[in-house]
Parts: C-alpha cells; structure tokens; sequence
C-alpha cells in the first residue's frame, strides 16, 4: 500500500485526534482512510448530478469574508431561488442557498465555495 505524508496544524490534528477516539478508529490513519472515502463519495454523487437539479447549498464562512461569498453568488444568481444570511457567533457567518438549475452550473458554483480557502463548511445536497 502507498504511503502518503501530509501535515496538519495543531488545530486540524486534535480534531482529527478527537474524531478518531469519538468514532472509535483504531488510529489516525485509519480515520484519515474513512474521511477521504466520504470526500469521494460525495464528489462521485455531484459528478452524476445531470440535468435540471433542485438542491440546498451550505456555506460557513468567517464573517471577514462576506465580500468574496457575494462575489461567488453573484455570479450564480440564476441558479439561486433563496439566499438566507444567518450570523452564528461573532465571527462565523452562515449561507443558505436554494439552488434550482442546470447540474454542471450548480456543482461549478459548489466548487467555487469549496476551493476557496476562506470558507470553512461547504455542503451541496441534491433534492
């Protein structure tokens, strides 16, 4: 089996630490293991997304970073049938997103969400 190295701060590695005696994992890796086979799992299930789509989009973001979630948005507008803004404390923002559209564009405007570094929780869930 390939060995691959990754580094963790402190923070991500005493949650990781955390999960791994919470969930009953016998070791780090093997948590790491179940974490990347949810992540393609997932990824697998927007892959497949065809056609008209209805879903709900999840984004939690510090609060510093509201302008570049507007940016994002605005360039899906179309596909956005409601927006909710909810302050979670004072420093995390949450975004709700109906969504309604052509699959490609919504998974393009999931990705754009995941692959920005300033956002903290990106969930798409297909109806």
């Amino acid at each position: 089996m390939p060995i691959v190295s990754i580094s963790l701060n402190d923070e991500i590695l005493g949650e990781l630490d955390r999960l791994q005696k919470s969930l009953g994992f016998s070791g780090r890796s093997e948590a790491i293991r179940a974490g990347i086979r949810a992540f393609v799992a997932e990824e697998r299930q927007k892959a497949d997304l065809e056609g008209q789509v209805r879903g709900i989009l999840l984004v939690v973001h510090g609060g510093e970073f509201d302008h570049v979630v507007s940016g994002i948005t605005h360039r899906f507008e179309d596909l956005v049938v409601t927006h909710l803004h909810s302050k979670i404390d004072a420093s995390k923002c949450m975004e709700l997103f109906i969504v309604d559209g052509d699959a490609p564009r919504i998974t393009t405007m999931a990705s754009d969400f995941r692959s920005n570094r300033n956002m903290d929780t990106v969930r798409l869930v297909a109806l």
